[in-house]
């Protein structure tokens, strides 16, 4: 068997970070603009969470297919809401919405997690359920704390927060790599 060509590994690790960091800078917006009522600004960042979870189901279409495609942006739209509705939650003060919310971002986290690992036997389901747990957990974090203005925090969950997407990034890039090492193969 052919060895990997590293440099297309990383290639694909490259892309997968930036889309990943897309969904947390995207949905940051929405946040941040939620909390000062800009409407135009939610519109437009609302658009780009969307456009940024279609790249990243897209990313994997090339080695599971459409079908696949179209789960994984399914999940990624069901995560994107459940954020969503827990921020919305906290804009109005609703303890029970945050919590029906958080109770549904953990949920979507196993979803997500189950999808994946079936379709990758290199991503063990309780790793990746456990990532994308503490993925939620960010949002929580920085929705909490930018309503509450402590800017401080927010900036070191904001410095977790891309530190853990290229976590899950590399987890996923490295999972396909191995799972399908002859796409990886210079010719």
């Amino acid at each position: 068997m052919a060895t990997a060509d590293v440099s297309k590994i990383d290639a694909t690790n490259a892309a997968l970070r930036d889309r990943w960091i897309g969904h947390v800078c995207w949905v940051r917006n929405v946040v941040t603009a939620s909390f000062v009522g800009d409407q135009a600004a939610i519109a437009v960042a609302e658009g780009q969470v969307v456009a940024n979870a279609k790249a990243i189901a897209g990313s994997i279409e090339p080695f599971y297919g459409a079908a696949a495609k179209d789960k994984l942006f399914e999940l990624l739209a069901g995560h994107y809401g459940t954020v969503k509705a827990y921020l919305d939650a906290t804009l109005a003060k609703d303890s029970a919405k945050q919590s029906v919310a958080t109770d549904s971002l953990l949920a979507n986290a196993k979803e997500i997690a189950v999808f994946l690992s079936g379709a990758n036997p290199n991503l063990p389901k309780d790793a990746l359920e456990g990532l994308l747990q503490a993925h939620g957990g960010h949002h929580i974090a920085q929705i909490q704390q930018l309503q509450a203005k402590d800017f401080a925090a927010e900036a070191q969950t904001w410095a977790d927060m891309t530190q853990h997407m290229y976590v899950i990034a590399d987890a996923l890039g490295g999972a396909i790599a191995k799972q399908f090492p002859d796409k990886f193969v210079s010719k």
